[in-house]
């Protein structure tokens, strides 16, 4: 049996999803459905398979994907600023990490040290772990930014790994270790697989079934094989320690976020974007009770 390439799995390109065009009720002008957020030159060139190479009117436009583009550069930059620092390439030490933002327990809740929860998403340990989470979140992000436009990607992204590193500092408090250390966007990268799952999975998107289908199967495939890869670590010991409570956290977090989403897919866009800002702050709701769980009144405190 023919096994996924990586570039099978995830495409290099978003899928093609430019909507159909409907009059406008007001005007009888074309009008455009939710999923495109004003933006379709970049399904255009995603529907002509123009993404990321220069188009016939001139040169290509950041436009296309921008949000997915500033993420991987904050946490390339952020890399940058570490080892201009002296940071080792291949493995920071512990003080290191916290010194850049790391999520650390004892730090949050001993000394209110809650912008860790944000920056630690942004920080990694050596290249391959940088690479590797980069490489997911420019694949799941190209495929989600369509759908989400870029600032649903840039919130669900924040919120999933805040989610994640949330639920390992609550983890490792019940456990009595307070002193664990964890960073990385895995957290956020696999909330923005839950949100694709829930989205994918919804027939008002403007996608041919099999497509839509095909896409949702190698989202699962890629959340699933990663899951498996991370608490088979408990199991068998490979020498990397993997955080897999910011994996669950960060995507039951995405899977929160798309929920709210799925009754206004292929409604107009002003009523999808008001419920973009209902799912935003529904979650960060959530999230912030959590955390004055866990900072007062919590048995993990």
């Amino acid at each position: 049996m023919e096994s996924d390439s990586p570039s099978r799995v995830f495409p290099s390109q978003p899928p093609e999803i430019l909507p159909p065009e409907r009059p406008d009720a007001r005007s009888g002008a074309p009008g455009n459905r939710a999923v495109d957020f004003d933006q379709q030159e970049q399904l255009r060139a995603v529907r002509s398979r123009e993404f990321g190479q220069r188009s016939r009117s001139g040169p290509r436009s950041w436009a296309h994907a921008p949000a997915t583009y500033l993420l991987v550069g904050l946490n390339c930059m952020v890399f940058l600023a570490m080892l201009a620092a002296h940071v080792s390439f291949l493995n920071p030490t512990r003080a290191q990490l916290l010194f850049w933002g790391a999520n650390n327990p004892e730090l949050i809740l001993g000394a209110d040290q809650w912008w860790r929860i944000v920056t630690a998403m942004f920080v990694h340990v050596g290249i391959w772990h940088l690479a590797s989470n980069m490489w997911c979140l420019w694949n799941l992000g190209l495929l989600g930014e369509p759908l989400l436009g870029p600032w649903g990607v840039f919130t669900a992204y924040i919120l999933s790994g805040a989610a994640g590193n949330l639920l390992s500092m609550g983890v490792s408090q019940a456990f009595h270790s307070p002193d664990s250390v964890g960073v990385g966007a895995s957290g956020a990268v696999f909330g923005l697989a839950g949100v694709l799952i829930i989205l994918l999975k919804s027939p008002r998107l403007p996608i041919p079934p099999k497509e839509r289908a095909g896409l949702r199967r190698y989202v699962i495939y890629f959340a699933a094989i990663n899951f498996v890869i991370g608490f088979g670590s408990l199991v068998v010991p490979t020498g990397i320690r993997i955080d897999n409570m910011a994996h669950l956290g960060g995507f039951l977090g995405g899977i929160l976020f798309a929920l709210p989403l799925i009754p206004q897919l292929g409604s107009s866009r002003p009523q999808f974007l008001a419920r973009r800002r209902v799912a935003i702050a529904m979650v960060s709701g959530i999230l912030v009770l959590f955390a004055f769980y866990l900072s007062t009144v919590g048995i993990l405190r």
